[in-house]
């Protein structure tokens, strides 16, 4: 099954509670809280994405986090990376990935096609889609056909 990691669901979770509120700087207890997620995960998780460039952090009696810019310029993709690394199906699908079997494999190709069919889907989901209740209007038809993976 291919699914993502409970840690990178939770990111997602306490991104989506900041981005609902983004002027205020959220604590790592009452994040904790409002997501009802345990103070050790969300504090991990938030460690990842300041880490990540996604958010800040400040310390003192007014410091908390926040989002490093604004929900609409933060994807789906980003958070993904931010706790898993890159998006890729298969090693050869990175952009540093390595393969024993690249000359005979005969699949690299189509594999790297499916590849950035996915991360440009990712890309083009919002932290402010997903902090949203509406749900998400995907494409009917991924361009798959008209991507080339030399300009890619």
């Amino acid at each position: 099954m291919l699914k993502l990691s409970r840690l990178t669901d939770y990111a997602a979770v306490v991104m989506a509670q900041i981005a609902r509120h983004p002027q205020a700087s959220h604590a790592a207890a009452d994040l904790a809280e409002a997501v009802q997620l345990p103070h050790p995960t969300v504090s991990k998780t938030l460690k990842m994405l300041v880490k990540a460039g996604l958010l800040e952090s400040q310390r003192g009696v007014q410091g908390g986090y926040r989002l490093a810019r604004p929900a609409s310029h933060i994807t789906a993709a980003d958070i993904i990376a931010a706790i898993e690394g890159p998006v890729a199906m298969t090693e050869c699908s990175q952009a540093e990935g390595e393969c024993d079997l690249v000359a005979t494999c005969g699949v690299a190709d189509n594999w790297q096609r499916v590849s950035l069919a996915i991360r440009t889907l990712l890309e083009s989901v919002t932290l402010a889609h997903l902090a949203d209740t509406t749900p998400i209007k995907l494409p009917v038809q991924l361009p798959i056909q008209s991507i080339s993976l030399a300009t890619a």
